[in-house]
């Protein structure tokens, strides 16, 4: 091989359109391996297709944070900035734009791979000239070989909307922004294609190549295009020359500026730049900038931004300790705290992270569970509860995710359903859940798991293109007024698709959910009656048909619907068929068929309600076993009045009931009639009687589910599953339904009823007679609860406080006065009494 240089490390930097990158690719490919870093996810996959294309797709891998592409026998690796693995060894290593060591955010990693990235024949470092002078101080034994421009760039000044020539891109730096711009093309010029940093490769390419086939002759596009996109692009005008960095909003830089300006033009065709004239709009450059930008005289850079690239984890504090030293050069400066050293840190005071991140493997586990990016942009606080969740699987049991947290997770974003701010929502979202199924110890089978997340990926990424093709680009031919005058055998021909979408001819006109249609949201209002027209002339068919697959379907494919703050609801295949409404009691709801169905035949809404109704009982019995149980022996003649009093109340109350309540009822339940009591599963406790199969999370949602559904009111919130201790919900409904729940009120917090009865337990083994005693404070930190909490709870068990302690006083004689009787027939009624 012809050595392109003598030295190894070699530094070629100069503005866009020089052919760095192509350059670093031929390199890598003449070396026996390589790797190259990248700015961005879509660049990296874009080289990726051209390497694979070069050396075949066996011998080439793709490594992003959510996408991972690597053969046994992989030589050639395309890569992320933060993707890059340090440990393997290359002959060529390169690193795209790493004048991005002084972005605030980022620029800790490119310094890093500046530093550290070394190829064992050579290494190349691509980027602006403006890196020079940190390249002379960091690493002056690299050779710096300048390349110039292909093409020029002029400044053609400020222009129209609908002015703009063909073949051109405007630059916002907000989505909002982006779509508002993109929605005036389309009504002005026809469309546009959209490209975000935030799509996924698959959406980005379908977009882009509406551009470059001349479907479209505008992209509106955000600062992601910078960062060496290739696009057959004439013209960038900036719709704006401010943008939100993170900390404030501020004028671009000038190497900002002239690193988006330089997408036009493409090798040796020149391009020009300038500015939109938006009502508002204060894109206007400087004589200054426009000088520096053609000539492209970029500000040299005096810093950049360090952290240690590879930290000590001996010990948590000795990992933060090393990822806030500071830099030792001049010319470096500590990085601002980045969202992963944030949420270690909050992880840091918990506890029990503590106790379980011992030794170096531990808590280096624990930093690669805080590097799960943030893709869905909320914040380092709740970012940290998902890293949290993420690490406290990672460090038990078997040390993995359990399958089932990540599959519900994922057919939650399954739906592709929904406008554009949904879908791109959604696959935010799926990029959090394709990261963690690229990592290879997170999961039992993570190959899997990360095939499925592509595929769901995939989807949305259709559907996003899809809807924002539908949104920007106005290709809607009309057949509805065609379809109106048919008749019969004329009838325009009607199809309906796996995922629901209904055509005509060939036109979608909305979407069947069930057995609710809803039409086109992106048709304009004046077309909305013809496609509801067209739907009820042409549907009733499909419906008789969905009608026979729900009454013959198995009972996997109905679910109880409990979404807080709607009402209880029947689901059939993911929609709703029926609403459940007040019976005759918590056990024996009614419910009501959606007015969806109401097009079908009698004959057949009456087939519908008794598979209802069979799914319905069935699930009641099994899940709710111990309620009906009681309810039976309440009305059986045979028991003892005082077992059934107790019996008819409990079930009532939904298997939950403050013992002070039925302390009458209890006091005539003598040693003889206990048996029948604990056959039953009821535990009658030292404050509560209840059943603790009941108090488990799907009984409990059924259970409250069915209280709901007897007040005819919409379903409150549920206290976590597995929670013990929660925070007294501040909205009565809310603290209704967590009584129902099995929770005891103590103040601020609530206690789930067995661990009171545990604590209660705890506390009388502790102490000895009257005497004066200190119970185990442990126990309660365990289950959560705060001093004045564990206090409340000591006084309702009988306990005294003392200077020296706690004292047994027995039971305080409110326990005792007589109940007040629940109102009848109503469920949450039952529980008024439950209020302390």
């Amino acid at each position: 091989m012809t050595r392109f240089t003598d030295r190894p490390l070699v530094a070629v930097l100069g503005p866009t359109n020089t052919g760095k990158t192509h350059l670093a690719v031929e390199r890598m490919c003449g070396h026996s391996s390589g790797l190259i870093g990248f700015p961005l996810r879509l660049l990296a996959r874009e080289v990726y297709d051209r390497v694979v294309a070069i050396k075949g797709k066996d011998s080439v891998a793709l490594i992003t944070g959510e996408e991972k592409v690597l053969p046994d026998k992989a030589r050639w690796f395309l890569t992320t900035a933060e993707s890059m693995p340090m440990d393997r060894d290359f002959a060529f290593v390169a690193l795209d734009e790493a004048q991005l060591g002084a972005d605030r955010e980022r620029g800790h990693i490119f310094t890093d791979r500046i530093l550290r990235s070394r190829g064992r024949e050579e290494t190349m470092l691509l980027g602006s000239d403006a890196l020079r002078p940190m390249l002379a101080a960091l690493a002056p034994e690299a050779e710096i070989i300048t390349r110039p421009r292909f093409s020029t760039l002029t400044y053609a000044g400020p222009a129209k909307l609908s002015r703009l020539p063909k073949r051109s891109v405007i630059v916002a730096f907000s989505a909002e922004e982006v779509y508002a711009v993109a929605e005036m093309l389309r009504r002005l010029r026809g469309g546009a294609a959209v490209v975000m940093g935030a799509l996924s490769p698959r959406t980005r390419n379908a977009q882009v190549a509406m551009f470059q086939a001349g479907e479209v002759d505008y992209l509106v596009a955000t600062d992601a295009i910078g960062m060496g996109l290739n696009m057959d692009v004439s013209h960038v005008a900036f719709a704006s020359l401010r943008k939100f960095d993170g900390r404030k909003t501020r004028r671009l830089t000038i190497s900002e500026m002239a690193q988006i300006a330089g997408r036009a033009g493409r090798h040796q065709r020149d391009g020009t730049f300038g500015s939109l004239s938006l009502e508002g709009s204060n894109a206007h450059f400087e004589d200054e900038e426009v000088h520096a930008i053609e000539g492209h005289h970029i500000p040299p850079l005096d810093h950049l931004y360090w952290r240690d690239g590879d930290p000590n984890t001996a010990s948590i504090d000795r990992l933060i300790a090393d990822l806030e030293r500071k830099p030792d050069k001049i010319v470096l400066r500590a990085a601002p705290e980045a969202v992963d050293l944030a949420v270690l840190k909050r992880l840091a005071d918990e506890p029990w992270v503590r106790e379980r991140a011992k030794g170096q493997a531990m808590v280096a586990r624990l930093w690669d569970a805080c590097g799960l990016p943030d893709f869905r942009k909320t914040g380092a606080e709740p970012h940290s509860r998902l890293i949290g969740r993420i690490f406290r699987h990672l460090s038990e049991g078997d040390r993995h995710i359990p399958v089932s947290w990540f599959a519900d997770e994922l057919v939650r974003l399954e739906s592709v359903q929904g406008d554009v701010e949904t879908l791109a929502d959604r696959l935010a979202g799926v990029r959090t859940w394709a990261y963690i199924a690229h990592r290879r110890d997170w999961l039992a089978d993570p190959g899997l798991w990360a095939e499925r997340a592509r595929g769901i990926e995939e989807k949305l990424s259709d559907a996003l293109h899809q809807r924002l093709t539908q949104r920007f680009v106005d290709r809607r031919t009309s057949v509805l007024m065609r379809d109106l005058g048919a008749r019969g055998a004329d009838l325009l021909p009607m199809k309906v698709a796996e995922d629901g979408t209904v055509t005509v001819d060939g036109e979608a006109i909305g979407l069947l959910i069930g057995f609710r249609f809803k039409a086109d949201p992106q048709a304009r209002h004046g077309d909305m009656k013809r496609l509801m027209a067209a739907a009820e002339r042409r549907l009733g068919e499909e419906l008789g048909k969905r009608a026979k697959a729900l009454i013959e379907d198995e009972d996997a494919a109905f679910n109880l619907a409990t979404d807080i703050g709607r009402p209880v609801a029947l689901f059939w295949r993911g929609d709703v068929v029926a609403r459940l409404t007040r019976g005759k009691s918590l056990l024996h709801p009614r419910f009501e068929l959606h007015r969806a169905l109401g097009a079908l035949p009698e004959a057949v809404r009456d087939a519908i309600c008794g598979r209802l109704r069979r799914w319905l009982e069935g699930n009641i019995a099994r899940h709710l076993a111990p309620l009906a149980a009681m309810a039976e022996a309440a009305r059986d003649p045979d028991e003892a009045a005082a077992v059934r009093a107790l019996l008819a109340n409990l079930a009532e109350a939904g298997g939950v009931v403050a013992r002070r309540v039925m302390e009458t009822v209890v006091t005539a339940i003598d040693r003889d009639l206990r048996p029948r009591v604990y056959k039953l599963g009821i535990r009658l406790g030292t404050l509560d009687l209840f059943v603790p199969a009941l108090i488990k999370p799907e009984p409990t949602r059924w259970r409250i589910a069915l209280a709901a559904a007897q007040e005819d009111a919409v379903m409150p919130p549920l206290p976590p599953p597995g929670a013990v201790s929660v925070a007294t919900p501040a909205e009565p409904a809310a603290a209704q339904a967590f009584l129902l729940a099995g929770f005891r009120p103590l103040g601020a917090q609530m206690l789930r009823v067995d661990q009171v009865e545990k604590l209660a337990r705890a506390a009388h083994d502790a102490r000895t007679g009257r005497a004066v005693f200190s119970p185990d404070p442990g126990l309660a930190t365990s289950l959560g609860l705060s001093s004045p909490s564990f206090q409340q709870l000591m006084l309702a068990l009988g306990f005294g406080r003392t200077e020296e302690g706690w004292r047994w006083r027995g039971k305080r004689e409110e326990a005792r006065a007589k109940p007040r009787a629940p109102r009848p027939g109503n469920a949450f009624g039952a529980l008024a009494a439950l209020r302390s």
